[in-house]
């Protein structure tokens, strides 16, 4: 696998790297990000409980964490859509400190996506294993 993506030695979640002409990711791109590092996100502990109960509740339980952060994405996924567009319609003088709210704004966003992502993708791992078959 290759090295996580940075700009000028700052990752997509720290605002300098917009500040800095970074270019904004899609998400399969922070999928790819989150796959790379193996990040689970900052529910993972609930995730892991939930994949610790005996089915059918964990089952049950997974599907629920799932379509929570899926509605979760969907609402991050449109914020970081508009902070990503305020960051490419700054104003050419780009010293001025009011935009940078924009940048913070991005790379807060960022996070969230990447978070959710890595709930999701672990979520799915999950999902596919039918532990009931084997216990």
């Amino acid at each position: 696998m290759s090295e996580p993506l940075t700009h000028c030695g700052y990752n997509p979640g720290h605002p300098w790297y917009y500040h800095l002409g970074g270019k904004p990711l899609f998400p399969k791109q922070i999928l790819r990000e989150a796959k790379l590092r193996s990040y689970r996100g900052y529910y993972s502990d609930e995730i892991a409980i939930a994949d610790g109960r005996c089915e059918p509740r964990r089952s049950e339980e997974l599907r629920k964490l799932r379509n929570l952060h899926l509605g979760r994405l969907r609402t991050d996924l449109a914020g970081y859509r508009d902070a990503i567009r305020a960051v490419r319609d700054r104003p050419d003088d780009t010293e001025s400190s009011p935009w940078m709210d924009e940048c913070v704004s991005a790379g807060l966003k960022y996070s969230h996506v990447y978070n959710e992502l890595a709930h999701l993708a672990w979520l799915d791992e999950l999902l596919t294993r039918q532990r009931d078959l084997f216990e």
